[in-house]
């Protein structure tokens, strides 16, 4: 469904649906902090080419969406055995799984819609025809909620332009660009000079010393287990304690425990809330 949050069964992440392998393959980064097969421009970037690829390996494109959806192995094999046996190798000749069937009549249908949605009685509203989003590339430092509050926008309607970002705070060494509509980047740099050179961070990264356990950590750093645990992509059950966390920079700060606002954000993998 071209959900930014999307997640499935086989680790694929993102719009495009990256596993880590292939994300891997096509240059998208993925570290503790950021997960470029969730970013809208490099995901989809990557997912151009690869399908440019794909559609060179065959000369075809429901061949090279196939692909995309099943494997090129997979595609590759069901040609080799089709064609071992006499019968043609075409994408309605190849036996494959019921969700790559599908996969292409589905994408065909939707073009179809798009294109002629009267007879259906649907009602398309119109899109400009000009950039929606805007990027900006030299990045401090900076809390998810901060940055919505500067571009004066929904935290919510950030993170959906920003799915990347897998913490609360924004490391500008770990990730290339921050997403945002195109009326709202001059705002935003507005109202990041009037805060001049002031700390744009209300977290820091906590390296646990030996002995700490997660409920140890989080009294010290004014917060529950459990937010300590989500603000850190970690699942409930689990009682190992990573080499790395992020915890306020001050219990009283009000990021903490008292914090008002959950960040609606999809860390990875994935945990139950």
């Amino acid at each position: 469904a071209f959900n930014p949050m999307a997640y499935s069964r086989a680790h694929a992440s993102g719009l495009w649906q990256f596993i880590p392998g292939t994300g891997k393959r096509f240059e998208l980064e993925q570290n503790w902090w950021y997960d470029a097969r969730r970013d809208i421009v490099e995901s989809t970037n990557a997912a151009l080419d690869y399908l440019t690829k794909l559609y060179e390996m065959h000369g075809d494109w429901h061949l090279a969406l196939a692909s995309y959806n099943w494997g090129e192995n997979a595609v590759a094999r069901a040609i080799a055995k089709n064609r071992a046996a006499g019968k043609p190798t075409d994408y309605a000749s190849l036996t494959m799984p019921a969700e790559t069937r599908h996969y292409i009549p589905k994408l065909q249908a939707l073009k179809n819609i798009i294109a002629d949605p009267g007879p259906l009685g649907i009602e398309l509203g119109p899109i400009p025809n000009q950039p929606y989003f805007a990027t900006v590339t030299k990045l401090r430092d900076i809390d998810v909620q901060l940055a919505a509050r500067l571009a004066e926008m929904p935290v919510a309607d950030f993170i959906a332009l920003n799915p990347g970002f897998s913490r609360p705070y924004i490391r500008a060494a770990m990730t290339p660009r921050m997403v945002l509509p195109a009326d709202k980047v001059e705002v935003f740099h507005d109202n990041l000079t009037a805060l001049g050179d002031k700390s744009l961070v209300s977290w820091k990264s906590y390296h646990p010393k030996q002995g700490e356990t997660f409920e140890s950590i989080a009294r010290k750093h004014g917060m529950t287990l459990g937010q300590l645990k989500e603000v850190n992509g970690i699942s409930p059950r689990n009682k190992a304690v990573p080499r790395l966390l992020v915890v306020p920079t001050k219990a009283e700060s009000g990021i903490g425990a008292s914090s008002p606002q959950r960040l609606p954000i999809m860390y990875a993998p994935p945990i139950p809330v």
